[in-house]
């Protein structure tokens, strides 16, 4: 065991801080990793503001699951990495590995999970601590290889808000010649519109701000829809094969089932606190599909960090020091960042 740097929060109201904790040595399957960058993903300001009733917070509270870094130590029966190489680690660090969630590569789904912070740790006892940290251990099978060509401050946040968009492409057959909507411009939707112009979709982007068109199309939409417009949405009817809906407020989901085709799917990544009224009759009609999607398998999250780095795709970021992380989780309720903050854990050095 050692001891390493991090920001921790005490409590639901307390501001992060600086802090120490203890993490364990390398075991024999284990990979130490330096951590470099860690993106802020929305998901650490509920954690740590204990706002999700269904997993509630320990505290201290270390987060941040969207990590990459440099491998420093290996266990003796490590194969896939050595010292030196790029390294990344998501949202899990564990899973039962016997499952069938497990058996078929989609360890997002097993019962037994644990994630990257805020579960139970076998190996020291409490909680696992995330990636606001200066390194962190991780057993090789849950450790990611990262494109070299990538922006490793822009590549942290694929390792969520990527494979969160990425998934959901794949399982419902995102291709050339497709048709794809994305709900929502923020962190979440710009990766979807980058993962759905690069898969050869034509794109189009529903947004609630005639602002962010030029951002839309420059990320690589082919048209931008205002979803206030009721004129510009009915232009749309029946017409999408998938969409990707990335918004996290109360909105009118039925407004979007009738821009799809038949047999079309709309797919949620963004968690509204409130349920949402679904009128099951849109659905009925054309057999269309509503589901939901969780991350990706470490699998698939492999295979969407290469495509990234084949297509050089990577996260629009605002890099931030440690010690302006409570600033940025401010500005994130705000939507005030475009799309990501990734923080460069070199700061953290000077604690």
């Amino acid at each position: 065991m050692y001891n390493a740097k991090a920001y921790s929060a005490s409590s639901a109201t307390s501001p992060l801080a600086s802090t120490t904790i203890a993490r364990r040595d390398p075991t024999e399957s284990d990979v130490q990793i330096e951590i470099l960058f860690c993106g802020i993903c929305h998901s650490d300001l509920h954690q740590v503001r204990n706002e999700w009733s269904a997993m509630p917070t320990a505290y201290p509270c270390v987060p941040g699951h969207e990590i990459v870094g440099r491998v420093t130590k290996v266990g003796s029966a490590v194969t896939k990495f050595k010292p030196g190489d790029l390294a990344g680690v998501g949202c899990l660090v564990d899973s039962d590995r016997t499952c069938p969630e497990c058996q078929a590569g989609l360890e997002q789904f097993c019962n037994n999970m644990v994630l990257t912070y805020n579960f139970p740790d076998k190996h020291l006892g409490g909680m696992t601590y995330g990636g606001y940290s200066d390194s962190i251990v991780v057993d090789e099978r849950f450790v990611l290889h990262i494109p070299s060509n990538l922006s490793l401050a822009a590549a942290a946040p694929l390792l969520c808000a990527g494979i969160t968009t990425y998934s959901p492409m794949r399982h419902w057959g995102v291709t050339k010649g497709k048709k794809v909507g994305i709900v929502g411009l923020g962190g979440l939707g710009h990766m979807g519109v980058k993962f759905a112009h690069a898969l050869g979709a034509h794109t189009v982007v529903f947004t609630t701000s005639a602002s962010k068109k030029d951002d839309a199309l420059r990320l690589g939409a082919d048209e931008v829809v205002l979803s206030r417009d009721a004129n510009e949405m009915n232009k749309h009817a029946g017409s999408f094969d998938f969409i990707l809906d990335a918004v996290a407020a109360p909105h009118d989901l039925n407004a979007y089932f009738n821009l799809l085709s038949r047999d079309g799917n709309l797919t949620m990544v963004g968690a509204p606190d409130e349920p949402l009224p679904v009128a099951i009759m849109a659905l009925i009609f054309k057999r269309r599909s509503f589901s939901g999607s969780l991350i990706g398998g470490l699998a698939e999250t492999q295979e969407m960090l290469d495509f990234c780095g084949q297509h050089n795709i990577a996260s629009d970021v605002e890099v931030i020091p440690i010690q302006k992380v409570n600033e940025a989780y401010e500005r994130l309720v705000k939507s005030d960042v475009k799309y990501r903050f990734s923080i460069d854990m070199a700061s953290l050095k000077a604690e």
